[in-house]
């Protein structure tokens, strides 16, 4: 059960040159509350599988009405343990909504018209293990999906440096060798390549029941991925790796999905990850040609304005971002927000040092498996001028207990691709944090523009609302979210005071649902109709001077209220 809590902290002034640990992130959370008491609230959401609570903080200005009566905004981190960039991107867009609320008048009117629903940290315990182990994890810390560690080659820290490195050992049947161009980097053997100095390279680690010949790889003893638990599309361990034995098996992803559920004021999603300077959009398991049409070119419009405003390029996760070309992936939190809520959710893959070395418009994944020397050069200059020695170990000679003389070395992964350097870091947030904003400024938002009674006789009065939806999304949001009936059409109802009578019209009706300004870009020919609006009339016989009020319920656009006195 989601709690309420009230401590007393100093007002945060929050680090982006380094990646805070939980307790730090508690903390600022707890601080940013006390400081900004009328737009910010804070909620545990649930436990993580150690105990911890996941925290969630809502922003809106509580003067301006109930956060569930406020179109619904949702920004997620650090879901994977070791992409801390998610958690501090999650801290950033917090700091901009209540510290410019005073100042920037555009963030005002957003934190007056929308509610925002944080959680910086879904995954607090692999957050924590990774920033305290040179282990690093997928996701959860519980043993899955075997009950004990299997034999091969494990991860761990043999030469006490603190860092998870590569090995490298001589072996004349090696798959690779030294770079002629640069002595520490390691290049593929050619297919035909013979008579030279080759090695097999391995992560640094022991081997468990090594018998002097055979190194086989153990498979990680914490093999969770909570990316791949989500309920939509979820596939079993043997088809899915990481799955968890059922959808929404670990509390950490149960917690969000039931959140989510519980607040169907949310329309538009973020959830950061790390790494590739890429925007991802569903869907991971189907071609866009299976996809809703209208929401397929909603999602190429809201796709555009985050490529420019970031600098990030959007694709589909289908068509652009798969592990492997005949194989896709199941259970995302993006495919679960999109495919079962209809929620317009993107997957902000936060920093880019392939890009930052200038090695642009790529083949995200296709460059993973094989790309030339020279980027790799790159790279290691990148690396060489900006992060002062600390992101490439030079290959040391070490003597490994079991497999005898190797050398120690390579990138330093943790600060060079899974998360920027901390003098990069703020650099990195802050366009995305402005992406954040924008997307939340096109969900849908329903507004009375019109509330007016019409004396016609003695104590007969005629009613007029007209509503309208400001929004740029249509009050559902997408299509997928009318089909799945999860978008709760427009109720409208009058509190008529005592002694009135109606004489025309409902008390209370659903309205169905109003346009936005989605879809309608084309000028050529571009007749559209204004169905972002509706007139409501009424007839009622009321005392002169009493007051008659009016509530517009519009679930994912809020509510719109009025008062008007006879």
């Amino acid at each position: 059960m989601a709690h309420r809590v009230e401590r007393f902290f100093t007002m945060p002034t929050i680090d982006f040159s380094r990646y805070y640990r939980y307790a730090e992130l508690t903390e600022a959370l707890h601080a940013f509350v006390q400081e900004y008491p009328q737009l910010a609230s804070l909620e545990s959401i649930g436990k993580s599988y150690e105990g911890r609570d996941i925290w969630c903080m809502t922003i809106t200005n509580s003067a301006t009405g109930a956060p569930i009566e406020k179109p619904g905004y949702w920004l997620d981190g650090n879901l994977h343990a070791s992409e801390h960039s998610g958690c501090m991107g999650s801290l950033h867009a917090i700091q901009r909504l209540l510290t410019s609320y005073a100042t920037d008048e555009s963030v005002k009117r957003l934190v007056d018209t929308r509610t925002f629903y944080i959680v910086p940290c879904i995954n607090p315990d692999g957050m924590e293990w990774t920033l305290t182990s040179p282990v690093n994890i997928r996701s959860g810390t519980r043993l899955y999906p075997y009950a004990d560690e299997k034999d091969g080659l494990y991860l761990a820290d043999i030469d006490g440096n603190g860092i998870i490195a590569d090995m490298r050992i001589p072996d004349p049947d090696g798959n690779w060798k030294v770079s002629e161009k640069d002595p520490r980097l390691m290049r593929p053997r050619d297919p035909d390549e013979e008579g030279g100095q080759y090695y097999r390279v391995y992560r640094e680690g022991l081997i468990r029941n090594y018998d002097g010949y055979e190194i086989k790889i153990a498979p990680s003893p914490r093999g969770l991925d909570f990316n791949r638990n989500f309920g939509f599309g979820w596939k079993p361990e043997d088809e899915q790796a990481g799955a968890g034995p059922y959808p929404l098996s670990e509390p950490e992803t149960r917690a969000i999905t039931e959140f989510i559920i519980a607040h169907p004021n949310i329309s538009c999603a973020i959830t950061y990850h790390t790494y590739s300077g890429v925007i991802l959009r569903p869907s991971s398991t189907r071609p866009d040609d299976e996809l809703e049409y209208n929401d397929l070119v909603v999602y190429k419009e809201m796709g555009e304005r985050g490529t420019a405003i970031t600098g990030y390029p959007t694709i589909s996760i289908y068509h652009d971002f798969r592990y492997h070309p005949k194989e896709v992936t199941h259970g995302a939190f993006d495919e679960w927000a999109y495919e079962a809520q209809g929620i317009y959710a993107f997957t902000v893959e936060l920093w880019d040092i392939i890009g930052e070395a200038g090695i642009k418009n790529r083949d995200f994944i296709g460059w993973l498996r094989n790309h030339p020397e020279e980027d790799d050069l790159k790279i290691l200059r990148w690396i060489d001028e900006n992060t002062d020695g600390k992101g490439f170990l030079d290959w040391t000679p070490f003597d490994h207990p079991q497999l005898g003389r190797v050398e120690i070395g390579g990138f330093v992964d943790a600060i060079t691709f899974r998360n920027p350097p901390g003098k990069f870091l703020e650099q990195t947030l802050k366009p995305n944090t402005e992406f954040v904003l924008a997307h939340a400024r096109m969900t849908p938002r329903l507004e009375l523009r019109e509330w007016s009674a019409e004396q016609l006789g003695e104590g007969i009065y005629r009613l007029r609302a007209l509503l309208v939806n400001s929004g740029y999304l249509p009050t559902y949001g997408s299509e997928v979210a009318l089909k799945r009936k999860v978008a709760q059409p427009i109720e409208v109802e009058l509190e008529l005071p005592e002694g009135a009578k109606l004489l025309s019209g409902q008390q209370k009706s659903e309205i169905g649902h109003l346009g936005g300004r989605a879809n309608k870009r084309a000028l050529w020919g571009g007749m559209f109709p204004n169905d972002h609006q509706k007139k409501l009339e009424w007839i009622v016989e009321a005392p002169a001077g009493s007051s008659v009020k009016f509530v517009a319920k519009g679930g994912r656009a809020g509510w719109a209220k009025g008062e008007v006195t006879l």
